[in-house]
This record gives structure tokens, C-alpha cells and sequence, in this order.
């Protein structure tokens, strides 16, 4: 059995004999956590937005943009826990070492671009949701998510398992409240199967970045190499090899998890209002509504529950994305109170300006998709490098997948500016 190791910012770190020596079990679900952090991210307010304005504009017909976009989250996270599991450092972290200043700066720029977006989305989500359930008005919601955040983000100071232990359960919450939804609406098979086929409706190139900004999110690219990089102490190849298993079935799990959420939002959408009719739903507020008049009001309050759930916990996970990535590629920290309030600054000013918060939500994820490809790039450069991976390197045809993946996200994004700006 290994000895435990000491991490400087995270106190003592067990070794991987000690976890799966707690027994078969145990072990295994000791082994499991990280992927269930960054999926939070995957099912934030943004995703509501996105998901829920897609399926009640064009139906079925953008099903598969929702597909594709959590089938390319799973190699894009597992390659980022990869790099924490065998460097024992985060992808920020191993920039820094590899890149001249002027491209980590600008890394770091771009970086707290998408990362002020993201916050942007997921604080007006959660106060969203407070305004929906309570009817706080929006400022006091806000204040009052902001205070909630810093209790989660709290959880930290105790260590990993109880921040990672509330992040499943609001997951689980989130989760439960969509089965809920598509029980009760229920789902069109035949329809949903066809909504497989690539196709683009006139009009929807801009839900459709959307929802691969809200889903491939940029910072838990970053944020998940640090999640696994001083969670549990590896000695050997041997120990990393055992690690990154159990990583594989954690991305699976949790981004499953997440994707289907993600897909039950837009089929739920596609049921509810767009066959109905009603393709007008522009807005969280409208949705709720919609909820409310055309299944009742329960079906209203648990959307609204999970829409706080999802706002509070991809808040906290944000943040902490935030100082990962600040830390990582300039080596410089600001407390995480301080962190909060920053980023939390463009949220009140576009409810004290009383702006569309649905229009501003979906803005915000299609910022975050011009940001994926300034993550993707080097996470793919430095998984594909012996020097830094020795033999964990990618294999060429894990590389080609993500070159793929790249490509594909930076062609949509280019549609987008076309069908925007030219077409």
C-alpha cells in the first residue's frame, strides 16, 4: 500500500492503493467524482436556454447537434483528466511551461472572456430560478445566489469529496427533474429518431453554436485536468493506468448523464410548444409559463427547481474553473471571494438594465463556442506530445478524432459568422 502524499494547496492526498484498498466497492466509488464536477457545466442555465428555444422554434430537426455535441464532450474531457491523472499538473499549468509569455497571456485573456460569459449565464440562470419559484424580484435574487455560491464554493476547505459530494447531488436533483418532465409530456419516438438526420433549418445556425457552446464548455476543458491532478497520488505507470479506467467510466457516466438531460430539455420542447404551436417560446420565462398553462403547475415548479439547482452549482464549479485557469496560465491567485465578485459584476448590470435574460443566455453560449477552439488546440497538442505524456500519448487515431472535433466546432462557428453577417 502506497504512502500519502502532501499537496501544498490540497492537504494530504491518499495514495491510489489506499482508495481501492477501502474495499470493492467503496473503492470504485471512491475513484469516481471529477467528470460528475464538469458535467454540472454541461447542464447549466445556458443549456435550458439553448436546448428549450431550439426545441420549441424547429422541433426535432436540431436533435443531432445536441447528440454530437455530448458524444464529443466525452474524448474532450477524458484527454483533459488524462493530463492531470499523468503530469500531476493542470493544462493552464503545462502551457505555461511549454509556451512563450505573449501566447499564455493571450490564452489567459481569451480564457477569462469565456469564463466571465459562462458566470454571466449560469448567475442570471440561478436568479432566474429564485424569481421563477419565489417571485424575488431579479437584483435580490441575484444577491442572493451570489451568497449561496460562496457557500458552496466554502465545501472546498473541507476537501474534495463534500464540494464534489454537493455537486452530484444537485446533478441528481437536476436530473430528476427533467425524468419528471418527460414522463409527464412524454416523447414522440419516431420524430426524436429523425431529428438524428444533419440538418440545419434556416434561422437556427445560431441555436445550433449555441448548443455546442453550452455543452463542449471551454473552462472545464481546463478545470478538469485540475480536478484530477491532486486528487489521489500516483507512484507509478502502473497506478496512472489504474486511475484513468476508472476516469473513462466516470466521463462516460456523468456526461451520459448529462447528456441525456440535455436532450430531454429540447425533446420536452419539441413536445410541448413547437407541435402545439407555440414556437414562439423565446424566453426561461416563457417556457415556465408554457409549462404551467399546458400541464399544470407542478411541472412548472420542478423546472424551475432544477433550473436553481443548475444555476447554483455551475456558479460554484465557474469560479473554481476561473482560478484554475488564472493560476495556471499566468501563476497568479486572487481569493475566490474576490473572484466571485468580480465575474458576478456583468450579471447585475444586465438585470439592473432589465435586458433579456434568455437573449443574453443564449449570447453567452455562442460566445463560449468561439472560445472552445482556443482550449481544444492545446489540449490536443499536448495529449499527442511524448515529451510531456511519455507513453500515455495519444494514438494517432485518437488524435485524427480530435482533430476532427476541432474542426467541426471551428466550421460551425464560421457558419454562423456567415449566415449571420453574409448569407
Amino acid at each position: 500500500m502506497g504512502m500519502t502524499r502532501i499537496d501544498a494547496q490540497q492537504g494530504p492526498r491518499p495514495a491510489v492503493g489506499q482508495v481501492l484498498g477501502r474495499g470493492r466497492m467503496r473503492g470504485a466509488l471512491a475513484m469516481l467524482g471529477p467528470a460528475f464536477i464538469a458535467a454540472i457545466a454541461y447542464v447549466d442555465p445556458g443549456n435550458f436556454s439553448t436546448n428549450i428555444g431550439a426545441g420549441a422554434e424547429f422541433g426535432y430537426a436540431l436533435v443531432w447537434v445536441v447528440v454530437l455535441a455530448n458524444l464529443m464532450a466525452m474524448p474532450v474531457q477524458f484527454l483533459s483528466a488524462k493530463i492531470g491523472v499523468v503530469t500531476g499538473k493542470t493544462l493552464p499549468e503545462v502551457c505555461r511551461e511549454r509556451y512563450p509569455r505573449p501566447m499564455r497571456w493571450g490564452l489567459w485573456l481569451q480564457a477569462e472572456i469565456v469564463a466571465m460569459s459562462t458566470d454571466l449565464a449560469e448567475f442570471v440562470g440561478a436568479a432566474l430560478g429564485l424569481y421563477l419559484l419565489f417571485g424575488i424580484p431579479m437584483m435580490p435574487a441575484a444577491l442572493i445566489t451570489a451568497v449561496v455560491a460562496f457557500a458552496l464554493l466554502g465545501l472546498q476547505a473541507l476537501g474534495y469529496r463534500p464540494f464534489e459530494r454537493a455537486i452530484a447531488g444537485l446533478l441528481l436533483l437536476i436530473i430528476a427533474g427533467f425524468a419528471y418532465e418527460l414522463l409527464q409530456i412524454g416523447v414522440e419516438p419516431a420524430q426524436a429518431i429523425s431529428g438524428l438526420v444533419p440538418t440545419l433549418p434556416s434561422g437556427s445556425a445560431y441555436l445550433a453554436v449555441g448548443i455546442v457552446g453550452a455543452t463542449v464548455m471551454p473552462h472545464v476543458v481546463y478545470l478538469h485536468s485540475a480536478l484530477t491532478s491532486r486528487r489521489v497520488a500516483c507512484s507509478n505507470d502502473d497506478d496512472r493506468r489504474r486511475v484513468l479506467r476508472f476516469e473513462r467510466w466516470d466521463v462516460v457516466v456523468a456526461l451520459g448523464l448529462a447528456g441525456m438531460i440535455n436532450l430531454s430539455m429540447l425533446l420536452v420542447a419539441a413536445k410541448l410548444f413547437h407541435a402545439t404551436g407555440n414556437t414562439g417560446i423565446s424566453t426561461i420565462e416563457d417556457a415556465h409559463a408554457g409549462l404551467a398553462t399546458l400541464t399544470g403547475g407542478a411541472a412548472a415548479l420542478v423546472f424551475a427547481v432544477a433550473l436553481l439547482a443548475s444555476g447554483i452549482s455551475s456558479s460554484g464549479v465557474g469560479t473554481f474553473a476561473g482560478q484554475v485557469v488564472m493560476a495556471g496560465f499566468i501563476n497568479f491567485r486572487i481569493p475566490l471571494l474576490l473572484r466571485r465578485l468580480i465575474t458576478m459584476v456583468p450579471a447585475l448590470v444586465v438585470i439592473a438594465l432589465g435586458m433579456n435574460t434568455t437573449d443574453v443566455l443564449n449570447f453567452s453560449q455562442v460566445v463560449l463556442s468561439f472560445g472552445i477552439p482556443f482550449a481544444l488546440i492545446p489540449l490536443l497538442l499536448v495529449t499527442r506530445d511524448r515529451a510531456v505524456m511519455g507513453e500515455f500519448a495519444n494514438p494517432r487515431w485518437l488524435t485524427t478524432v480530435m482533430t476532427l472535433i476541432t474542426t467541426l466546432i471551428v466550421g460551425l462557428n464560421c457558419y454562423l459568422l456567415y449566415d449571420q453577417f453574409i448569407g
